[in-house]
């Protein structure tokens, strides 16, 4: 599954999810739209089944109300998020992009000594075959 067009109010439902780990749809409406209406809970219920649907939550259906818990990691949207940033807007190139946020941050010096680190660790070898 892509997780580069994300819609936000999707997202929104993932960063609850991500954040405490299992929610009823009840206690999802409670955090996005406090107060909420019978419509807000229709509405969290229809981005549940479509997040189900792509596969980026599961159903515990054990008890009397679902519980919904993340089924992708934060990682991989944010991963393919910024690649399609890089894609329409640099080239493809992660660089420019990578670049034009540090560049603009106020990093403190334990955030710039880990990308030191990260940036000193020899690069994952492909898992891909050559091409011959």
């Amino acid at each position: 599954m892509s997780w580069s067009r994300l819609p936000a109010a999707e997202l929104a439902v993932l960063e609850i999810l991500w954040r405490v780990g299992q929610a009823t749809i009840r206690q999802l409406t409670d955090e996005l739209y406090p107060g909420g209406s019978t419509s807000d809970y229709a509405t969290v219920q229809k981005l549940i089944e479509r997040l189900e649907g792509k596969g980026g939550v599961w159903r515990d259906r054990s008890g009397f109300a679902h519980q919904f818990c993340p089924a992708v990691e934060r990682s991989e949207v944010l991963d393919q998020q910024l690649r399609d940033v890089a894609e329409r807007l640099c080239e493809g190139s992660l660089t420019p992009l990578l670049m034009h946020l540090v560049q603009g941050a106020r990093l403190s010096k334990g955030d710039r000594d880990q990308l030191r680190q990260l940036l000193d660790q020899p690069a994952p070898r492909s898992k891909r075959k050559p091409n011959l």
